[in-house]
Parts: C-alpha cells; structure tokens; sequence
C-alpha cells in the first residue's frame, strides 16, 4: 500500500460476461479493436488507482493481445481541465483514460473535453441501470453520458476528531460554528475544489441549515456561505488536499475536521491518523454521494477507444469490483451491485473489520442519500468558494 499523501495530495480474473460482450457491440463496427497491442496512458485526479489499479493490471495481463503496457500518473483535479485543452488545441492529446471525481469530470463536461459514451457507445457497455447500486445509477446521471461510474460511496459529511481534545462534541451545526470560535484554529478542512472531504461538507449544509435550494449554490445557499464566512474567521488557513489535512490531525497541530467514511477508515488505516479518532454524524444530516468516473478526452484514434470500452466493462464485473473495497479509502466503494466484502481481497476484509466502524451501516439506513450539485452547478460552488471564503487563506 503506498503512502496516503503522495497517493491522495493529487490525492487477478476474467473480463467475464460483460468483457466478451464488449467487442460484440454496433459501436465496434466503426471502432475497431487494434491488430497489435496498444500502450495507455491513465491519469488520476481522484485517489481512484488505489481502488482501481489492481483490477486495471488485471486487464492488462488477461488481454496481452490488446495492452502492451499501462502507465499511471496522477495529478490535481483543478489543473486537468487546463492541461487536457492545450493538447487538444495543439492535436497531441496523450492522456488515454481519466480516472476522476465529480470535480474534474464537470469541468471536462464545462469545457466540453469529453468523448460521448452514452448512448453513442452504450452497447460496447453493460447495461449500467442494471447492475449499478440505485445510488450509484444515480451518480450515473450526473456524467451527462460522458463517464461511467466505476466506484462508488455515500461519502459524508461527517465530523473527525481526536477523542483527547474533543470534550464537547458537537451535534448540530451551529454548536460545530460556536466549538470553533472557542477553539480558535483548531477546526481545519481543504479546499473543495480538490477535496472529497471539503466539497461534501459545503454542499451538505444547506441540508442541515435548512437552505431554500441546496442544488443551487448561487442563489439558494444564502444561509450556507454566511455560515462558511462566520465558520472561516476560526480557520487558519485551506489546504489544497485533504491529505495535507489528514496528516495535520495525526500529528496533533488540528483536532477537528470534516469527512467521509473513507477518508475516516483509510488514513487510520496507514497510520497517518490515529486509530483512536472518532467520527460524529450532525443531527438531521444528508449523505451527499459521491463517485469516481472513467473518461475518455476527445482526441483518441479509434482503435483506443474501442480498447477503453473494453477496460470499462472489464472493471465493471463483479471480481474486479472486489478490489474497490482496498483499505477503506471510498468505503464501501463497489458501483456494481451484490459485490459483497467476503469477495474482497483478505487484506481489505482485515483492514475494514479492524478499522471499519459499525455505527456506519446505521448511518446509512436511517439518513436520506442525495446526488452531489449537477456538474454546472458545482463549477460555481467551486469559483463562488474560492472567491468568497478561502481564496486569500489557500495554502
């Protein structure tokens, strides 16, 4: 397992029936597979390879005649989308697959740098409302047909704290505004725009102040930037990842800060927190969903699109699934539904029996869960944020 902050400041088996189905498509008429292997280049902005790399290698050894070899590099959201339209605008795109949250793949539909999947290669895919988890054909939605969901959680938000600092615990969010002021600095979360944690925790608030539009940041989150404003004047200063933020709790500089159930479980997991840290839900809160997508950018020869199509639906089978439950990063993390943790590898099932927490399952059953902005929308959440609250304390 490698280190949590190189791996999140930028944050075996068979293809099986959903493989073999992918080259038998109408769409593989016009996009034909290659006659020689080819070579791909991934990119991840989310965090996701430590879920989807195993499972990624997998379909490079069981498809040696497609794959010659995979590199994977990783990078921040934010700086993608500007990253990706300069090789588009010179005509050297050399970026194959994205690996994204729902950051980078909606300012890759702002800037329109996306292939369309669905419904133009739909049939080169499962049927995706039939073996998605209902959440996450819901998270399906928001890619406007230009990703496939490929793991999913109900993600948060939700309070992290040290149990030894914390003595007050807060349970709503006016006693987390006033914690804050009686603990000056204390309280820390990064910036949303590359951060699970972060981009949560702002739009889970309007749910919890009782905002007249929580999918409208500009004109329906009055009550939340207000509440973000007073709660920033007691924070010192915005990191640009969540790891950053992670690794401050764990030495003890913070005691406080948003998450998610993955970001709980993984970094206690590695070390970087605590395992004593605890997690507190505010009352009354909604889960905010959250996913991570495949996408391809415009620009691609056929050939490696066609081969794509047949990696996506090769990460969409139930064995390879298994693997999305790693250490606990996007817990539970499946998108595919009945992939259960006993099909997981035995070092995800000890790593969540020994840190996973049972309060989580309640959690679930007993709160509503609702989709994150529409990729519009979040694009203005994000400018208005760093705008209005953490632009002058980024750091």
């Amino acid at each position: 397992m490698t280190n949590l902050i190189s791996r999140r400041t930028f944050v075996g088996g068979v293809a099986g029936a959903a493989g073999a189905a992918a080259l038998s498509g109408p769409s593989f008429a016009q996009l034909a597979l290659p006659k020689s292997p080819v070579a791909l280049n991934i990119i991840d902005v989310a965090g996701n390879l430590a879920l989807t790399q195993k499972a990624i290698e997998n379909y490079r050894k069981t498809k040696p005649d497609l794959v010659s070899r995979i590199t994977f590099t990783k990078a921040p959201a934010p700086e993608l989308a500007g990253k990706l339209k300069a090789q588009q605008d010179a005509g050297r795109v050399d970026i194959d697959l994205v690996l994204t949250g729902t950051d980078a793949l909606s300012a890759g539909i702002d800037q329109k740098l996306w292939v369309d999947l669905i419904p133009q290669h739909a049939s080169a895919l499962p049927k995706l409302d039939d073996i998605y988890l209902p959440a996450a054909a819901k998270m399906q939605t928001l890619a406007k047909g230009q990703g496939v969901v490929v793991t999913y959680y109900p993600s948060g938000p939700l309070l992290e704290y040290m149990p030894d600092k914390v003595k007050k615990v807060p349970t709503t969010a006016e006693e987390l505004l006033a914690w804050s002021k009686e603990n000056p600095n204390r309280l820390i979360y990064a910036r949303p725009a590359n951060s699970g944690p972060g981009r949560t925790f702002i739009m889970g608030l309007p749910y919890l102040l009782g905002d007249s539009n929580p999918q409208d940041p500009a004109k329906g989150w009055d009550k939340t930037w207000a509440y973000l404003k007073e709660l920033g004047q007691n924070i010192e200063y915005y990191p640009s990842g969540t790891g950053a933020v992670m690794k401050e709790l764990g030495e003890g500089s913070r005691d406080m800060t948003v998450t998610t159930t993955g970001w709980d479980i993984n970094p206690r997991v590695l070390g970087v927190v605590p395992k004593e840290a605890k997690v507190a839900a505010l009352k009354g809160f909604h889960w905010v969903a959250d996913a991570h997508y495949m996408c391809i950018p415009k620009g691609l020869s056929n050939e490696k699109i066609a081969v794509l199509l047949d990696l996506m639906s090769f990460l969409l089978t139930k064995e390879q699934q298994a693997y999305t439950y790693d250490e606990g990063y996007f817990y539970p993390g499946p998108a595919v539904k009945d992939v259960t943790l006993d099909m997981a590898p035995p070092e995800s099932q000890a790593a969540i029996k020994e840190y996973g927490r049972p309060e989580y399952e309640k959690w679930i059953a007993e709160n509503p869960i609702e989709l994150p902005l529409q990729p519009e929308q979040m694009v203005v959440a994000f400018r208005m944020w760093d705008e209005q609250i953490g632009g002058a304390k980024r750091k």
